[in-house]
């Protein structure tokens, strides 16, 4: 029967539109990820071994994972300056060796200061390998496919996570020290895949003008200052927030309610399960639709999908529903929005833009338990998803004006781009005198360097 499935044209034709046409490179760093979160056992299980088996309060364990979250947003700017200068690879693999060992030296960490400082350390090496990877991708896979791409790779990080999660309670019943020996090996692991198998992709600088002259140096501060980009990070800041409630609030909210953890453990569960079913047909369909549709879309999915909370009350099932609404939205918004983010950092700028991106995720991570906590506390949980589901509105309306400006800005680019250049060029050479065709060449000239420059500030269809 598999092998009859298989051998069905229209099955064999959606798996070649599916997965094919992308590098080989990008499958080796495709399978590192696998590897690697396969074995991501130590986050998913840190505030329970802080607080079961070390004896550590509830407070010192969310102190352990705020400092983690530090380390991550450290990480987030540091990585994607030395992606830019020093390369991909070598980054990569410097951040995968780091975590690897401070996962383990985790393990084997005694005090409260020294455990804090550790975990620090490993949320700082941990998320350095984002805008690497993600520049990597950039670098590697043609605009077209790079939704597609980053949709791929997204639903590696899931199936990774979702495994990880199902056998790492089985395997701490051998006591946690395995689970952070297990998790530095297969970063290890990765890290080895990443050297061999993974060429240095980073764009190199033109023999003949030097990178000055193809495309201007760009700093951090001018990521900060382009004000487009920075628009979408604060954007997907607003969802992340919304997101960071999957893992924090909604298990204290749940367990208010009366439902169990073993209940929470399925309905948290759905989330991944749902990711690794529809990532890859949703990302198909997603294809032929409006990028800012897709955003705008996502958006409202998310925060309303967390808004149906309020109306669940006591129902594990209600809550299913929720979890499995905004789901669907977290898997429209994650490729389109990583994409999106690769068209708009310049080429030798792509660590830096990835990083600031990247970012917004780990400031989220910092801040969402905080405030979602504080809501949940003072205002009570209705409040708290009804905030979320306004948070999703704002963000979804922030891509409508982001997706107007974009496209009339793409609009002005396109008629200094329709200048009759070519047409004066054809026109000028019929007549055969030296000066004329001179000029004629310095106007072809002047187009070839301008208009992909404004086409470079402008890409259309956000």
């Amino acid at each position: 029967m598999p092998v009859a499935l298989f051998t069905n044209p229209r099955i064999r034709r959606l798996i070649q539109e599916t997965v094919g046409g992308l590098p080989r490179e990008f499958w080796w760093l495709w399978v590192s990820t696998l590897v690697n979160k396969l074995g991501a056992f130590v986050l998913t299980f840190l505030a329970l071994y802080l607080t079961t088996n070390r004896g550590y309060s509830a407070s010192y364990a969310g102190l352990v994972a705020s400092l983690y979250g530090l380390g991550s947003a450290v990480a987030a700017i540091g990585a994607g300056v030395l992606t830019d200068r020093i390369g991909r690879r070598p980054t990569l693999v410097a951040a995968q060796l780091g975590t690897a060992l401070f996962t383990a030296v985790l393990g084997f960490t005694d005090g409260q200061v020294a455990i804090a400082t550790v975990a620090f350390l490993v949320g700082l090496c941990n998320n350095a390998t984002r805008p690497a990877t993600s520049a990597i991708i950039a670098d590697l896979v043609p605009a077209e496919d790079r939704v597609r791409a980053y949709s791929l790779n997204y639903w590696a990080i899931n199936i990774g996570f979702g495994l990880s999660a199902a056998v790492a309670g089985l395997i701490a019943t051998h006591g946690y020290l395995t689970l952070f020996l297990l998790d530095a090996l297969s970063t290890l692991v990765c890290a080895v895949v990443i050297f061999i198998r993974i060429p240095e992709t980073k764009p190199q600088e033109s023999p003949r003008h030097g990178k000055g002259a193809d495309e201007p140096a760009i700093g951090l501060g001018a990521v900060f200052r382009d004000g487009r980009f920075m628009a979408v990070v604060g954007l997907n800041l607003l969802l992340a927030l919304i997101l960071q409630q999957g893992s924090t609030t909604l298990a204290v909210d749940m367990g208010a309610a009366g439902i169990s953890s073993t209940e929470y453990g399925l309905v948290i569960g759905l989330n991944g399960l749902l990711i690794v079913v529809l990532q890859i047909p949703l990302t198909r369909w997603m294809e032929t639709r409006s990028r800012t549709a897709m955003l705008i879309a996502s958006c409202l999915i998310t925060g309303w999908g967390f808004g149906l909370a309020a109306l669940a009350g006591s129902s594990a099932w209600l809550f299913a529903l929720s979890v499995a609404v905004w789901t669907v939205g977290e898997v429209l918004n994650a490729p389109t929005i990583m994409g999106l983010v690769a068209e708009l950092a310049p080429t030798h700028a792509r660590g830096r833009y990835q990083g600031v991106y990247s970012l917004s995720w780990s400031l989220a991570s910092f801040l969402g338990p905080a405030i979602g906590g504080l809501l949940l506390q003072y205002a009570g949980s209705a409040v708290l998803w009804v905030v979320c589901g306004v948070c999703g509105t704002v963000a979804a309306a922030g891509h409508v004006v982001l997706g107007r400006r974009t496209d009339a800005t793409a609009g002005r680019a396109g008629a200094v781009t329709e200048v009759a250049v070519p047409e004066a060029a054809v026109t000028e050479v019929a007549v055969t005198e030296v000066t004329v065709t001179e000029v004629a060449v310095t106007e072809v000239t002047v187009t070839e360097e301008t208009v992909p420059a404004a086409e470079e500030k402008a890409p259309a269809g956000i």
